[in-house]
């Protein structure tokens, strides 16, 4: 379970507990904090507050054994190399996911500038699959997909749920958040966080 205390970052405020396998909504208009809070969870950027995994304090560990445990990935995912395999530490051991989400497996060689955004978003997911972390923080996973794709993510981000990932998906798009969301937490301008039943 991961328990979130006063997690305080800039005008943001939260205490809220995640349980294991439960995916959590999290809706708000723009700019009103939503990937500040992801930022935080996930210790990327400076906050107060108590973040706990299974009864652990976030800093009882490395920084970098938090991040595999605790994955935030954002709505443009980065990358530091040129070619979309050397993004991945097994390239054969992702090609299932990268196939399920409707990618070629012929992509591992293409050069990043070669990928459209919706293909960097799906490799992006991929790549955080990959850790099988225990709680996955998704800031918008599909905002540059199609219907199709957009569905084969939600439909993979549920099995993992189901075999207990613990998943924060923030999302714009209402339908979606009632879809995938055993609870929808809406942030408001004020940095409060109020809760909504799907």
């Amino acid at each position: 379970m991961l328990t979130i205390s006063g997690l305080k970052r800039l005008h943001i405020s939260v205490s809220l507990d995640l349980q294991d396998g439960e995916c959590v909504a999290l809706q708000g208009p723009s700019g009103v904090g939503k990937t500040l809070l992801l930022r935080s969870i996930a210790d990327l950027d400076p906050n107060e507050g108590t973040v706990k995994l299974d009864g652990t304090l976030r800093e009882a560990m490395p920084a970098p054994t938090w991040r595999k445990r605790v994955t935030y990935l954002a709505a443009e995912p980065g990358w530091w190399s040129d070619i979309v395999q050397e993004h991945f530490s097994g390239w054969d051991e992702a090609l299932p996911l990268v196939e399920r989400l409707g990618l070629p497996p012929s992509c591992g060689p293409w050069p990043i500038q070669r990928l459209s955004t919706g293909e960097r978003q799906r490799l992006g997911l991929v790549r955080a699959l990959m850790l099988r972390s225990r709680v996955l923080l998704l800031d918008e996973p599909t905002s540059a997909l199609d219907s199709t794709s957009a569905a084969a993510v939600e439909s993979l981000i549920a099995e993992r749920a189901s075999n207990g990932t613990s998943v924060v998906w923030s999302t714009h798009d209402d339908a979606q958040a009632r879809r995938v969301g055993s609870r929808v937490l809406v942030m408001n301008d004020k940095g409060g966080i109020e809760e909504k039943r799907p």
